[in-house]
């Protein structure tokens, strides 16, 4: 593919700048909403408004462009979630109780996840890498376990009543509860009940997990 400096006048660092961030935009936005195999190249630097090379020059690939933008998001999710477990460790004096835990857990993806949220987009493109991921995504959420490591030891110091084990077991059916918990799929839930759980509050919402969560680490 044809070097878009070949073709185009040379971009400042501030354009290149713009360039690379529409694409990743465009990108990210494209493969949520229509899945990672849907969208082309193609449709991804039309939605950017810029030059059909930008995605090989700013990335190298799509696939390479699909696994910044996860690392990114991951990474931001999972920093938001340090610092409120961090957080809960300041107001607790280093041994913050269950509930606390896995609020630091829960609600991130939660508050992203509410429909509107900036970060909306993002959740539903992380979703997306858990079915639709590059074998190199998959790497990472079958083998990355280090943002998970700190509320597994957080969660055994809190409850050193359980077994090590059980308390692993508990925060693998925990991590099904976030997985499970998005906005767009409540309407599935209203109907079951015949009406009585709509529920579009985030806190509401985050109240009813930690209120189930926190009771399965009851000894």
């Amino acid at each position: 593919m044809t070097d878009p400096r070949l073709t185009d006048p040379p971009e400042t660092e501030e354009a290149q700048a713009a360039t690379k961030a529409a694409v990743f935009n465009a990108a990210e936005r494209l493969f949520a909403l229509h899945g990672f195999q849907n969208v082309s190249v193609r449709d991804i630097t039309a939605d950017a408004g810029v030059n059909l090379a930008s995605v090989n020059y700013h990335f190298g690939s799509k696939d390479a462009l699909l696994f910044e933008i996860f690392r990114r998001r991951t990474a931001e999710l999972n920093r938001e979630r340090a610092r409120m477990l961090h957080e809960a460790n300041d107001r607790h004096g280093g041994a913050p109780p269950v509930r606390d835990i896995l609020e630091a857990y829960f609600a991130p993806p939660l508050r992203w996840a509410a429909p509107d949220h900036e970060r909306g987009i993002s959740v539903q493109f992380i979703i997306r890498a858990r079915s639709e991921g590059t074998a190199q995504m998959r790497e990472v959420l079958q083998n990355d376990v280090s943002h998970l490591a700190r509320f597994a030891e957080a969660l055994i110091a809190a409850r050193p009543e359980l077994p090590r084990e059980e308390v692993y077991w508990r925060l693998h059916f925990v991590l099904g509860m976030v997985h499970n918990n998005r906005f767009a799929e409540f309407d599935r839930l209203h109907h079951l009940s015949g009406g009585a759980t709509r529920e579009g509050d985030v806190q509401g919402l985050l109240k009813r997990m930690l209120d189930f969560a926190e009771a399965g680490f009851v000894a």
